[in-house]
């Protein structure tokens, strides 16, 4: 698939860059899309829930009236999670979510969310850049060419620039992230994926391994 490439003023340069088939128009997966999804949320979470169980609770431990005779169920603790401040019945404990997924299939699920974004043609390619300062105004000028104020964007850089990461930080909308750290929730979360040229390569040798 071949792509225009555009500079950061939103105007086409006349050079255009070859997106890898193998990573851009693979037969999409969408078990494994939904698998690398549900691992990425899952580690996410920190599991530090907690609730006391009724061997847990300070109190009293003496009956609290007669066995027989009151009319009323019979009741040993004021303990007991049918009382208020009892125990809790099966609350939730602290616990690891985060599960394993081989790397086959997780490279499956990026090159299928990869092949989605192409198929809809949501990557937009630039030729290579960086700023000269930390400013937010010059992502929102970037975004502003582009004409993509007020959509999700994902710029995917090849490798980490402080600039461009910090001068993004302040807007809500828009994520700057590293080859190495592209995910399939993010290409999937984002409306546009934002590329470079340079990212392009970095993909193709990353996925050729």
């Amino acid at each position: 698939m071949e792509v225009n490439v555009i500079n950061i003023s939103g105007k086409e340069t006349g050079a255009k860059v070859q997106l890898p088939d193998a990573i851009f128009a693979v037969k999409p997966n969408d078990h494994a899309i939904y698998l690398d999804v549900k691992q990425y949320l899952a580690n996410q979470r920190q599991g530090t829930h907690k609730s006391k169980q009724r061997n847990e609770i300070a109190g009293s431990t003496r009956k609290l009236y007669k066995q027989k005779g009151t009319g009323g169920a019979r009741a040993g603790s004021i303990k007991s999670p049918l009382f208020n401040g009892g125990g809790r019945v099966f609350g939730p404990q602290p616990r690891d979510y985060s599960f394993k997924l081989n790397k086959k299939l997780k490279s499956l699920a990026r090159r299928s969310a990869l092949t989605y974004k192409a198929q809809d043609n949501s990557v937009v390619v630039l030729e290579d850049f960086s700023f000269d300062a930390i400013k937010t105004k010059n992502y929102i000028q970037l975004v502003t060419n582009l004409n993509l104020t007020g959509e999700k964007t994902l710029l995917v850089l090849p490798t980490q620039n402080d600039n461009i990461y910090l001068s993004s930080r302040n807007i809500k909308s828009a994520k700057v992230i590293t080859a190495a750290q592209l995910s399939t929730y993010d290409v999937l979360h984002a409306g546009k994926l934002l590329l470079t040229t340079e990212t392009v390569k970095t993909l193709e040798e990353a996925f050729a391994k």
